[in-house]
């Protein structure tokens, strides 16, 4: 929820959204928090998919124009399976971030919420070292974070069984 607040607060501060279109959005987000599916509970889908005030698009070029990011798109992208296997999938929603890459102690990141210091914060104590953004969408992330799970689901699926003590 704090991400999502301070994403807002951005947003506002950036001139991207409207005070009172902010304030609905985090009522519906309130609603969606409450089903506990951290997938749904994203202040920037609701703004952008539901309400229809913002595009995300004017998001992305504002951190890639006024901010300095580069842009990834993950689908095509090779991620290192020890960054898969050890990614904490519930983080990476309520954050809409990923690590896509590590070049020793140097982190790769893609992020739909680079807005929110709350985001930035957390995974730069999670990870340590140098973290080095860039900015992609939510449905780039969401398929990422899909395809992990899928990964994770048949390797369970196919694992042989445990033997019982």
């Amino acid at each position: 929820m704090r991400s999502n607040r301070q994403l807002g607060s951005a947003l506002i501060e950036h001139n991207l959204v409207q005070f009172a279109d902010l304030d609905a959005a985090n009522e519906r987000l309130l609603e969606l928090a409450a089903s506990s599916d951290l997938r749904q509970t994203s202040v920037l889908a609701i703004l952008a998919y539901e309400k229809k005030v913002l595009r995300e698009e004017d998001v992305l070029h504002h951190v890639v124009d006024d901010l300095g990011l580069g842009v990834v798109d993950l689908r095509g992208y090779e991620v290192p399976e020890g960054l898969k296997q050890g990614l904490d999938l519930g983080a990476c929603w309520s954050t809409w971030t990923v690590p896509f890459d590590q070049e020793e102690d140097c982190f790769f990141m893609a992020t739909a919420y680079y807005l929110s210091p709350a985001v930035r914060s957390y995974w730069e104590k999670k990870l340590g070292g140098t973290l080095i953004w860039q900015a992609t969408t939510l449905e780039i992330i969401a398929d990422y974070l899909d395809r992990v799970q899928t990964e994770r689901d048949e390797a369970a699926k196919n694992s042989p069984p445990k033997p019982l003590p």
